[in-house]
């Protein structure tokens, strides 16, 4: 057997000489076996936590599986004009982790990995800087709120949309406090927004991009209009709004026509934010946000719904989606009280959404909508738009 080298053998031995003299070896002893134990422990935890949470975890993931299925199911039966079954649902809640938390680990956490900062959400001062930069627009903003809610009124109204259902989606909205350029997630107090939505019933800036492509000539149609009604300096204005309008309908037409892509170009692009700015011209954001309502009440139709939306029906496919709304909207009350929110919802947004899980059920969530509603009506700023409507 071949020996080490002398001098492998006098750092080994070195070495075993320093560790002696450098502490007394009960302290060192005594640490190590505190050290050890806590290990010990502390695997065993884990180990207990990790067996209770994978059951938990593919219990989860069975139960969205389903979920996503049966939604692939209706979708289908929705386009041959099937009724829906309750056994097209899933019918249990979704499971509730119960078992021991995650163990702490007794030793010093590693340092975290770097995380890029997150892009800050535009507020209404970049869209407005972004429409003067990129489009050569400044939206006339109104004197007063009133103003706003007036022409709101007028221009959802036109469009066959009822009192009860404005003031209710405004009511929910905003709870019955905001303005034309109220955004969320920005009070007095707070400037970091939280969403680009904006307004009445709270528009995201991709609803705006999407909106001028699909329904531009409408509001061509309706501007060019007032314009023709006007004479003057206020013609020439309008005349001017109607062209800058034109371009950003043209640019929004060539998108393709997918809300993913319309995504990207309304919270990526300056030329995005400065199409969203068009939600606080008085002329032309009370059209964007009656439109918003109104296909929702159209898709309804076009679904076979020939009933008046209530307020809450209404307010429940702008916020979850014509698709997922129309699918609660039109089920019977009896199915209403058993399917639960979860059925609509994807895993992570259901955990984000503290309302949908509190009801349970389809009836519950649309209760708690309506009471919010019934709360927020008796507010000035919805007193107000129930008087201009």
């Amino acid at each position: 057997m071949r020996r080490p080298p002398a001098r492998t053998l006098f750092i080994v031995f070195a070495a075993a000489a320093l560790l002696t003299v450098a502490a007394p070896a009960w302290p060192q002893s005594a640490q190590d076996s505190a050290t050890l134990g806590a290990l010990a422990a502390y695997q065993e935890k884990l180990a207990q936590y990790e067996r209770v949470h994978g059951t938990y975890e593919r219990e989860h993931a069975a139960y969205w599986h389903a979920v996503a299925e049966k939604r692939k199911l209706r979708n289908a039966k929705r386009r041959k004009h099937e009724v829906m079954q309750l056994a097209d649902y899933v019918l249990t809640q979704p499971p509730v982790y119960s078992g021991p938390p995650r163990p702490v680990s007794p030793l010093p956490p590693p340092p975290p990995p770097p995380v890029p900062p997150k892009p800050e959400i535009p507020v209404v001062a970049d869209f407005l800087s972004a429409a003067k930069e990129q489009w050569g627009f400044v939206p006339d903003q109104p004197a007063s709120d009133a103003d706003f809610k007036r022409a709101y009124a007028r221009a959802a109204r036109a469009t066959g949309l009822t009192q009860a259902q404005i003031v209710g989606v405004y009511a929910f909205e905003t709870g019955g406090r905001g303005a034309y350029d109220t955004q969320a997630g920005v009070t007095r107090s707070r400037t970091r927004a939280i969403s680009p939505a904006i307004g009445y019933n709270q528009l995201l800036s991709t609803n705006t991009v999407s909106l001028l492509a699909e329904s531009g000539g409408r509001f061509l149609a309706a501007l060019g209009q007032k314009a023709r009604t006007r004479t003057g300096a206020a013609r020439a204005q309008l005349e001017r709004k109607l062209a800058v309008l034109k371009r950003m309908i043209a640019f929004c037409r060539t998108i393709p026509h997918r809300w993913s892509e319309y995504d990207k170009v309304a919270k990526h692009t300056t030329k995005g934010w400065g199409i969203h700015a068009a939600v606080l011209d008085i002329d032309i954001g009370p059209l964007l946000q009656a439109q918003k309502l109104l296909d929702s009440v159209k898709f309804a139709r076009l679904k076979g719904y020939r009933a008046p939306l209530s307020a809450a029906e209404l307010e429940l496919m702008n916020l979850t989606g014509d698709g997922n709304g129309i699918d609660m909207v039109m089920m019977p009350q009896s199915f209403r009280e058993k399917v639960p929110t979860a059925n609509f919802f994807q895993p992570n947004g259901y955990a984000r959404n503290p309302v949908a899980r509190r009801t349970k059920v389809v009836a519950g969530l649309i209760a708690e909508i309506q009471q919010h509603m019934d709360r927020n009506a008796k507010t000035p700023g919805a007193r107000a738009l129930a008087a201009g409507s």
